[in-house]
């Protein structure tokens, strides 16, 4: 007997007959459970375009077999797996099934097609999104307050002095201190000087005239010279100019409308009570942890 119990086979058989067990408490009456399984052309055709996306040729009959083959095997342990119960409380499952029902909701969604009214007002309601930027085109040199010390505003001016004499010729790129940055800037954001420079240096620079050095200008990484080239102030744009944007908002915003509506109206169906997390606590409605 205790060899039997140490052999592999016995244990195989062991969890067939538990499942087999497990299997008729739960499914009952054999003749109620779905026994037909159709595989249409569509799905052969299916299969046979995943496997040519895959490996670039279509399968050849003897592959495209072995694909319906596979196809009916996963049916059949996904139904038995079903009727055994077995997805009930997977999380990835439920994870997949809630996806699923999501992409339903939301391709619902993407067929509405917005109205030349639609995108002028979304335009209009979000000025601040699609406002063109002011942009900056100039050349700056650094210098580093810690390597130059007290010398920094002699330095500063002296450098200044010969920049300005030289004007637009200056070679930028051998004059200064070393830093991570360019010399030149073409076209530049002012949300993106900002972010390289600093808030500070940003507003300094919309207040420089063009065509003339500048400058100490501190930053975040210290003092610089500068001469501004080109200044483009920023604009609200009109709908021709960013319709593709608009649009594109338009349409994100309205999947998430849809969804969070779709969402809300489901759970109109149901009473969700959260239990409390404390003795005597009262048990709260869904609605008031959700607002």
């Amino acid at each position: 007997m205790e060899r039997l119990l140490r052999e592999p086979l016995f244990h195989f058989l062991l969890i067939g007959a538990v499942i087999f067990v497990a299997f008729r408490f739960v499914s009952g009456d054999e003749t109620n459970r779905p026994s037909k399984i159709v595989v249409t052309q569509a799905q052969i055709e299916s299969l046979g375009v995943g496997f040519a996306r895959t490996w670039r040729r279509p399968p050849t009959a003897a592959e495209l077999q072995g694909l319906v083959r596979d196809y009916v095997r996963e049916e059949i342990y996904a139904r038995e797996a079903m009727i055994l119960r077995l997805d009930k409380d997977d999380t990835i499952i439920r994870r997949r099934l809630r996806q699923k029902l999501e992409f339903i909701s939301e391709d619902i969604a993407n067929q509405a097609d917005p109205s030349e009214e639609q995108l002028r007002a979304y335009l209009t309601q979000h000025l601040d999104v699609f406002r063109t930027d002011r942009r900056f085109t100039f050349e700056q040199v650094y210098l580093n307050p810690q390597q130059r010390g007290r010398n920094l505003e002699r330095d500063a001016a002296q450098m200044l002095a010969h920049l300005q004499q030289a004007g637009s010729r200056a070679d930028v790129s051998s004059l200064g201190d070393s830093l991570m940055l360019d010399y030149e800037f073409n076209g530049i954001p002012a949300g993106e000087v900002a972010k390289q420079f600093g808030e500070k240096f940003a507003a300094k620079l919309g207040e420089l005239q063009a065509g003339q050095w500048q400058g100490p200008i501190e930053s975040g990484y210290g003092a610089h010279l500068v001469l501004l080239r080109q200044r483009t102030e920023g604009h609200i744009p009109a709908l021709e100019e960013v319709r593709d944007a608009v649009r594109s908002a338009w349409a994100n915003a309205h999947r998430v409308e849809a969804s969070e509506k779709f969402y809300h109206n489901l759970l109109k169906r149901y009473d969700v009570v959260i239990e409390a997390s404390q003795p005597g606590e009262e048990a709260k409605k869904v609605a008031q942890v959700t607002r």
